[in-house]
């Protein structure tokens, strides 16, 4: 064990990623930089995450700035991000943050909204240097060809992690799993003449590497129908709130779902009956992919009473900035009566 740290920790001192949230000294830096960084990179790649941490960071410096701010200049600064239920527990845990302090234990951590034990363990370990071990997809797919673990279970994989820790550097160790997870004992095709650890590694002794883990059983992607209007153009239309727990908070299209009992014409009528708004043309389809949803939605251009706002500075779903883009591609636009 001792020799397997002294590997790992001596190659991400050598090859760590230069990353914005890692400045400072080790187990004593900034807890809002690192807190966002985790929240936001739950869901989204390194490569792409940079681009939204820079952003975010710049409208909110801070966590009291951050607590001041309302709820849909938070959602606007996250857009593009997805799973916004993310950017809202930040922003009410930010209010508490501000109000009282940052905690500074894993458990002081975990009471806040939001905040899982992933998130809570990164935390801790980076920003206080707490002996707490982080399990995400990257440190299961390491320990599990390590061990050689075909489906290793979630309390499998924390027990190893926690018994690998190095508790001289819990947070410099998080970070060297995660990393070699990331660049080095990647998915498809991992790299096991750079690994650092491949001595210590049983699946790389078998030559099977990408056996382990192997690939979790997936939910079957549920297929969701829905029409939506378009009154206005892609730079001003009607908008109105969306709800639940992946878009609540954001605005978007009228829209509404396509039961499995009607047509998509009939839930058009329903919508334009709740609008008091006259549907015209179909202006297109577009589709778009959650994490166990594909949505067709089908944009309709419309015409009613209602004002319509200015889209640029609504906060926005993916999904419909998709729709929106259909306005730009028709001429001429239906306009608002």
């Amino acid at each position: 064990m001792a020799a397997l740290r002294a590997a790992l920790l001596a190659w991400f001192d050598a090859s760590g990623r230069d990353l914005p949230w890692r400045a400072g000294i080790e187990g004593r830096r900034d807890p809002y930089r690192v807190w966002v960084a985790e929240v936001l990179l739950q869901q989204t790649q390194v490569s792409r995450g940079l681009g939204y941490y820079e952003r975010f960071l710049d409208a909110f410096p801070t966590v009291q700035v951050l607590a001041q701010a309302p709820l849909e200049a938070v959602l606007k600064a996250w857009e593009g991000c997805g799973y916004y239920a993310r950017a809202r527990h930040l922003h009410r845990a930010a209010q508490q943050v501000a109000a009282q302090g940052f905690p500074t234990s894993y458990a002081g951590w975990r009471a806040l909204p939001g905040v899982g034990p992933y998130t809570a363990a990164a935390i801790a370990s980076l920003a206080f240097g707490e002996a707490r071990a982080v399990n995400d997809g990257n440190v299961r797919r390491v320990l599990a060809r390590l061990g050689a673990q075909t489906r290793p279970s979630d309390t499998w994989v924390q027990a190893q992690a926690d018994a690998l820790l190095d508790p001289e550097r819990p947070g410099a160790w998080n970070e060297a799993l995660m990393d070699l997870g990331a660049t080095v004992c990647t998915p498809r095709a991992p790299r096991c003449a750079a690994c650092p650890v491949a001595a210590f590694c049983q699946a790389f002794a078998q030559g099977q590497p990408t056996a382990f883990p192997a690939p979790k059983v997936r939910a079957p992607v549920q297929e969701v129908r829905a029409v939506a209007v378009l009154m206005g153009d892609a730079r001003r239309a009607v908008l109105e709130p969306r709800t639940g727990t992946l878009l609540g908070g954001l605005m978007g299209l009228p829209t509404e779902v396509v039961e499995a009992s009607e047509t998509s014409q009939q839930a058009l009528g329903r919508l334009c009956a709740r609008l008091d708004a006259t549907p015209q043309e179909l202006l297109g389809e577009v589709v778009h992919g959650m994490t166990h949803r594909r949505i067709l939605l089908q944009v309709y251009g419309a015409r009613g009473m209602q004002a319509p706002q200015p889209v640029a500075q609504a906060a926005l779903s993916r999904l419909d900035q998709k729709a929106l883009a259909l306005g730009d591609q028709q001429a001429p636009l239906f306009p608002v009566s």
